[in-house]
């Protein structure tokens, strides 16, 4: 009786951690506007009144200690808008000398200087960096008079930038944790909030680093910046937090760049998934889709995912295990539902170019075989 008693305790206690965590995951992504009924308690955007805004970025040898030099100049900058830069860089001798290397971005009002305008934001990133070399490096750097310590100084050539571009307007005593270092400032009696800026650090790769010597002047570097919502906003902040807190628990750099590329990848797999849903669920027919090779598809999909279960991670399944279930949905609803006069001239197309294929496929395949018996 007790151990019954105790299964049913664990099992109360399992549901209502699984009833908590799905509350939890409801709020991160469902975040509660402010209505116009309480204004006066609601924090609105400093882009609603729709300044004209300009994006510069500058590097330095350390943030707000050191003189900035303008690499680049948006004017003027559109927060929905999406655009690349490619610019070089120029080096200071401190860096050249194993010093340090930042980027500083600012948003801020257009045609004043970042350092008056009270209203810009700015988010500053390392450049450089320093990895130990290879075995094989350190041999080949042995060789070599200019070897420094057995360590490498190296520059990415990529800086993402995103800014949170909805006007969103927030309760004032239900911030969401991700957006809680907002700048905040009262605009009459109207409390408002400046644009949030981010660098995606998440795109850093080890392999796209490139070595600084003494005889380096300049280097290259891309700077592209994309609009982002707030939902997204606070999915790539939980990411960056996810793989800071992996590099205190001693991962390396390699180990972080895999888990960098799983995540970059499974997200733009989600954003596929997104797609085929809301595309399959605005098709009223079957009409010029091939029912049989949505079906065969599906079980191709389902035969994947089967073979993964065992030879990878989670991280991995979740993405292809939800597309092999919308697929075998998608070819049981289009078995089962009644075909109408359009569908059924598709399945006689079908039949007919299956038949005309077959004349190809067939050949071909009696061909190989033979060619494979006489090879043997």
């Amino acid at each position: 009786l007790w151990r019954s008693s105790i299964a049913k305790l664990l099992l109360g206690v399992f549901v209502v951690y699984m009833l908590h965590t799905a509350w939890l995951l409801y709020g991160f992504l469902n975040t509660k506007s402010c209505d116009g009924g309480r204004e006066e308690h609601c924090i609105t955007s400093y882009l609603a009144a729709r300044p004209r805004l300009q994006m510069s970025v500058f590097t330095c040898l350390v943030p707000d200690n050191s003189p900035l030099e303008l690499a680049v100049k948006i004017d003027p900058f559109d927060p929905h808008s999406r655009f690349e830069r490619r610019v070089h860089v120029s080096l200071p001798g401190e860096t050249r000398a194993n010093g340090t290397l930042f980027a500083v971005v600012y948003v801020h009002k257009a045609g004043v200087s970042p350092l008056e305008d009270s209203r810009e934001v700015h988010y500053a990133v390392q450049l450089t960096t320093y990895i130990t070399p290879s075995r094989t490096d350190v041999q080949k750097d042995k060789e070599k008079v200019h070897h420094h310590s057995g360590l490498l100084h190296i520059s990415p050539s990529m800086l993402p930038l995103h800014t949170f571009y909805i006007m969103w307007p927030f309760y004032g005593a239900q911030l969401p944790c991700t957006v809680h270092y907002l700048f905040i400032f009262l605009e009459g009696r109207q409390m408002m909030y400046l644009p949030l800026l981010m660098v995606n650090e998440l795109d850093f790769r080890v392999r796209d680093l490139m070595e600084i010597s003494s005889g380096t002047v300049q280097l290259p570097l891309t700077v592209s910046y994309e609009g982002i919502s707030l939902r997204g906003f606070r999915f790539w902040v939980h990411l960056q937090d996810m793989v800071y807190s992996l590099q205190q628990f001693g991962f390396t750099d390699e180990n972080i760049d895999e888990i960098k590329e799983t995540l970059h990848i499974n997200t733009d797999f989600f954003l596929a998934l997104k797609n085929d849903i809301s595309s399959w669920r605005k098709k009223k027919s079957m009409a010029g889709i091939s029912r049989k090779t949505v079906l065969w598809r599906s079980l191709g999909t389902l035969l994947i995912f089967l073979y993964l279960l065992e030879e990878t991670s989670l991280l991995v399944l979740l993405p292809v295990g939800l597309g092999a279930c919308v697929e075998v949905v998608i070819s049981i609803s289009g078995v089962v539902n009644k075909l109408d006069e359009e569908e059924r001239k598709t399945v006689e197309y079908d039949t007919q170019a299956s038949r005309y294929l077959s004349y190809l496929v067939y050949p071909l395949c009696i061909t190989n075989h033979q060619i494979h018996l006489v090879a043997t």
